[in-house]
């Protein structure tokens, strides 16, 4: 069994408690995995672990958005499960994060008991609106975000706990069942560009097609060179930036030319 450190396991469940009412309320941009991943790591003491995992599992989520009430998997879940493989189970980060998507499927089931638990106080805050009373609609909100968060925090609690304890349990699988292993590093592997392309179909336009093919193509030519190899996405991040305000400039130009701006997208 893995040694269990209290210390970490308070801040685990503080920080998911806000990670959780964070979805909803609050920033609503922290509890992101590019955000959240890196704070559970310093807090696992593996914050490169966190990088990693943070910015490859957001490439995962970037595309997933509830709408109405289905909601897709959850990232704070998933986030959290994913460090505690990677960390205290020594998981491949790729097959970290293919095993966490059962949990985070998992979360998606808890967001909408919860929402569906608390939609009795959907009465009580429209009896308060009705009645002036901020204090009332205001309670009803924070019963629901505790409600929420301590929920997230004690299934953080319990996948710590378990994941710590299952650790030699799983490398004993990794190492007798490694076909299993390979595949959830591959659907782990593969999940990154599947979250992109989501995102892609929603916001994609034909016109912008030509600077995608034209940024893959910075990344191979940076990318192999050695003298830029190590900053290949910093460098085509900012070549991207250049072309963004360059065809703003170039529009703004034209809109003005035509009597005026207006607002969008």
């Amino acid at each position: 069994m893995g040694d269990i450190n209290v210390i970490e396991l308070v801040l685990l469940a503080i920080v998911t408690f806000i990670f959780a009412i964070d979805q909803f309320s609050l920033t609503e941009l922290v509890y992101r995995p590019m955000i959240a991943c890196p704070i559970i790591g310093v807090i696992l003491g593996d914050p490169a672990t966190g990088l990693a995992i943070g910015g490859t599992y957001e490439l995962m989520m970037v595309g997933n958005m509830p709408i109405g009430g289905a909601q897709p998997p959850n990232a704070v879940l998933g986030g959290i499960v994913a460090m505690i493989f990677a960390v205290k189970a020594d998981m491949p980060i790729n097959t970290a994060l293919g095993a966490c998507m059962i949990f985070a499927t998992f979360g998606q089931y808890v967001v909408t008991l919860v929402f569906t638990a608390t939609s009795a106080l959907m009465a009580k805050a429209d009896k308060a609106a009705a009645e002036a009373n901020p204090k009332g609609i205001t309670a009803c909100l924070n019963i629901h975000m505790g409600g929420l968060g301590l929920l997230f925090a004690v299934i953080a609690i319990v996948a710590y706990v378990g994941g710590t304890a299952a650790a030699p349990a799983l490398e004993s699988f990794a190492a007798n069942f490694s076909w299993v292993m390979a595949g959830l590093g591959a659907a782990g592997a593969m999940m990154r560009f599947v979250g992109f392309s989501i995102l892609m179909k929603i916001m994609m336009a034909a016109d912008l097609w030509g600077w995608l093919l034209a940024g893959f193509a910075l990344v191979q030519l940076f990318g192999g060179l050695d003298a830029t190899k190590s900053a290949a996405l910093i460098l085509v991040a900012f070549v991207g930036i250049a072309i963004a305000l360059l065809d703003f400039r170039i529009n703004s130009l034209a809109k003005n030319a035509e009597g005026g701006m207006s607002d969008g997208i």
